[in-house]
């Protein structure tokens, strides 16, 4: 059964403790962390993630799309992420980010845009708890999913059989299986979670697979 992290990027800010009780049976909360300088968007900081770390045991899948991570790790550890993932495009103390993260107990992954190899994951795959592959360009959500990232999917898997691969973008209830028989375990989905008529009906829908 996979791991289902709906993405608050899709929900309704203004009652976002309300959107994460919708949400009560998924696995993970995944947060999106946007700069507006290795994307064009801006979106949570360590505030927002401990605000809303008081409403929900679920886990805090924290998902960097920042430069100079380092900078803002302690912060979001603090505030309460449970799984810190950052770029590897990103400028980054990549030993800083994971000496801290394995310090505080907690787990870390890695993220690769849909144009970077796969190639590049294999110096770090002894130290990440996940691997996240973007399946559209980070930025902004409701992108389609562009089907070149099963295969990415299904390197990484023969590269390590136990790894967690979460997978970001344009997953709905229509393409998630196939996500899935490629080596998928972890599944991101904002809009087709948030943007249900029934959000903690289509949660149970994801979890069947």
């Amino acid at each position: 059964m996979i791991k289902l992290s709906p993405s608050i990027l899709a929900a309704n800010f203004s009652s976002l403790g309300d959107e994460i009780a919708k949400i009560k049976d998924a696995d993970y909360v995944h947060i999106d962390v946007m700069d507006g300088h290795f994307v064009p968007n801006i979106t949570f900081g360590p505030g927002v993630v401990k605000c809303i770390r008081k409403t929900t045991e679920l886990v805090f899948d924290v998902h960097l799309m920042i430069e100079n991570a380092e900078k803002y790790v302690d912060d979001f550890l603090n505030a309460g992420a449970d799984i810190i993932t950052v770029h590897y495009e990103s400028n980054m103390d990549y030993e800083y980010i994971k000496n801290k993260v394995k310090e505080k107990g907690k787990k870390l992954g890695l993220s690769i845009k849909p144009k970077t190899d796969v190639s590049v994951l294999k110096d770090y795959l002894s130290d990440l708890d996940m691997v996240l592959i973007m399946s559209v360009e980070p930025g902004f959500g409701g992108q389609k999913f562009m089907e070149e990232s099963l295969e990415k999917i299904k390197m990484v898997r023969q590269m390590d059989k136990n790894i967690d691969i979460e997978v970001d973008g344009g997953i709905g209830l229509d393409n998630v299986k196939k996500v899935v028989d490629a080596g998928a375990n972890v599944i991101v989905a904002g809009s087709a979670v948030f943007g249900a008529k029934d959000v903690s009906k289509t949660v149970l829908e994801f979890k069947k697979f």
